[in-house]
Formats: C-alpha cells, structure tokens, sequence
C-alpha cells in the first residue's frame, strides 16, 4: 500500500459515514413529514449527500496531485 493510499482511507470512511447517516435521515423524512415537506426537507439530504462525495474526489485528486498537505500554502 502507498503512501497516497494510506491517507485516502480517513476521507473515504468519513464519507461514507456522513453519506449513510444523510440516506438515513432522508428515508426517516420520507416516513415521518407529510405531502410537499417531504420533497422539500428530503432534497436538502440528498443534496448534502452528493456534495460531500463530490468534495471527497476533490480531496482524492489532491491527494494523487501530492497536495496532502494543503494548509500549508496559507
């Protein structure tokens, strides 16, 4: 195992936590809010759910790119 692939495993198993938990909250809307609320407080989830895998390729690209330690160019 790489160096890159060691520290892609913190970002991954983060992601999937925070995805899981938004997937969760979002079938228990579905059940618990009645008619237009459930589109409307269930999107906001699935929203979130996607921007943070989104943000977790960022990450791995970054990581690929050698840019592990990106708080160092501030």
């Amino acid at each position: 195992m790489s160096e890159h692939d060691k520290k892609k495993i913190a970002p991954i198993i983060i992601t999937i936590i925070v995805v899981l938990y938004y997937i969760l909250y979002f079938t228990l809307i579905i059940f618990a809010v009645p008619g237009i609320l459930t589109i409307i407080f269930g999107i906001v989830p699935l929203l979130l759910a996607g921007l943070m895998i989104y943000v977790c390729v960022q990450r791995m690209k970054e990581i690929d790119g050698g840019e592990e330690d990106d708080l160092s160019k501030y």
